[in-house]
């Protein structure tokens, strides 16, 4: 690079890695400032609980003339019993069908209340191998759900851009047929990430309502309760202070226990959807907060000026090459580097990954993908890239 390249500091490190570690600093805050937060909360209630146990458990040993070693060895036994789920109050049976049906929806949900764990070796082994590939077939499902959600919105675009097309009087049938006979192709029809984030947290925020009306009605709990409890276990959480379904008998109990994990299934999805949705727009603000850094002020507007590849409209094909990437020069005359010619024309790894491989496969590779217009992946994030507004390689 010449010397009167850039006139802002070059970052001693890549995007990525430059994202990485302010991501790790923000989240090193946030939880110093959660810490904060909840030890002024919460430790003063904590003291006033440690002190009130005390002086009952001294009235108790004076008034009844016990033992305090025997009543500790006795809380402890009854501790141990806890773990195997005795309580106190009768509840309902914990490892037959019904209730280890509950516990391995916990399980492969990853949301792990505790108020019922395996007891026996046999029983701590088999739930290592069932909760590996059960977590990793429930996340897979979780997203899937993400990735049909976004296709469902996508349809919905493209059905109502349609509809208004017919009530303008305009055909929609030179559309259809620019698509080369792919009807079902979605590739011009992206929603963006806060259309898809609004959604879902409308429809978590109907959820744990609805669920928290039944929770009240059925658990007796206040309803700042229920509505903790629902984003403790939607989140997947689970600390497992409160726990649903699990006295021993409920008015329609059937129909309580079956509306109960239809509750938790769709808000655990929902919310799992919801967490990777806002991902994207902290990865977005993020970027913003580097952009920032390395450019401020009149430095940045020099900069765009004098040395950012300016963006070249889709209108001239000037200087176009194959697959729709763009050959880059500065205002100035200099050529780019490669990551600058990437970042340019926002050439994913992702998509420099599929051409390798089409290359060496001797042409592209069939998948389940192509038949909605997407490209294919999977895990959260290869399933929202190139299918909202703000992950497509081509915006």
């Amino acid at each position: 690079m010449a010397a009167g390249g850039c006139c802002c500091p070059r970052v001693p490190m890549n995007e990525d890695n430059a994202r990485f570690c302010l991501l790790a600093g923000l989240i090193l805050l946030y939880l110093l400032c959660g810490a904060a937060i909840f030890s002024a909360l919460e430790h003063p209630f904590e003291l006033r609980a440690r002190r009130l146990w005390k002086q009952q458990l001294d009235n108790f040993t004076q008034r009844y003339r016990v033992n305090l070693g025997a009543l500790h060895t006795l809380l402890r036994q009854y501790e141990e019993a806890n773990g195997a789920g005795i309580r106190v109050d009768a509840l309902r049976p914990r490892w037959d069908f019904s209730g280890a049906f509950y516990f391995v929806g916990t399980v492969v949900s990853t949301i792990g209340f505790g108020m019922t764990t395996p007891a026996t070796i046999a029983g701590k082994i088999f739930l290592i191998f069932y909760g590996l590939i059960g977590c990793a077939a429930t996340i897979l499902f979780f997203n899937l759900f993400l990735e049909r959600i976004i296709t469902m919105l996508a349809y919905i675009m493209r059905w109502c851009h349609e509809r208004r097309l017919r009530c303008g009087g305009v055909g929609v049938m030179s559309s259809r047929e620019e698509t080369s006979g792919e009807e079902d192709s979605l590739e011009g029809w992206k929603p963006s990430v806060y259309y898809v984030m609004l959604i879902l947290g409308i429809a978590s925020i109907v959820i744990a309502c609805s669920a928290s009306t039944l929770y009240c009605t059925m658990e007796n709990w206040s309803y700042v309760d229920s509505l903790y409890f629902c984003f403790v276990a939607f989140s997947t959480i689970g600390f497992g202070d409160l726990v649903s379904s699990q006295r021993q008998q409920y008015e329609s109990q059937e129909a309580y226990r079956l509306g109960n994990c239809l509750f938790i299934l769709m808000g655990v999805c929902c919310i799992y959807s919801l967490f990777n949705v806002i991902s994207i727009v902290i990865k977005q603000t993020l970027n913003w907060i580097l952009g920032k850094l390395v450019c401020s002020g009149q430095h940045q507007q020099k900069c765009l000026k004098r040395n950012t590849v300016q963006p070249i409209s889709s209108h001239c094909p000037a200087g176009r090459l194959a697959d729709g990437v763009y050959m880059g020069r500065r205002l100035s005359g200099e050529m780019i580097s490669v990551n600058e010619f990437m970042v340019s024309n926002k050439v994913s790894l992702a998509l420099l990954q599929k051409q390798l491989s089409e290359t060496a496969h001797q042409g592209p590779r069939q998948s389940y993908g192509h038949q909605n217009g997407f490209s294919g992946g999977v895990g959260a994030l290869a399933i929202m890239n190139n299918r909202l507004q703000e992950t497509s390689v081509d915006r």
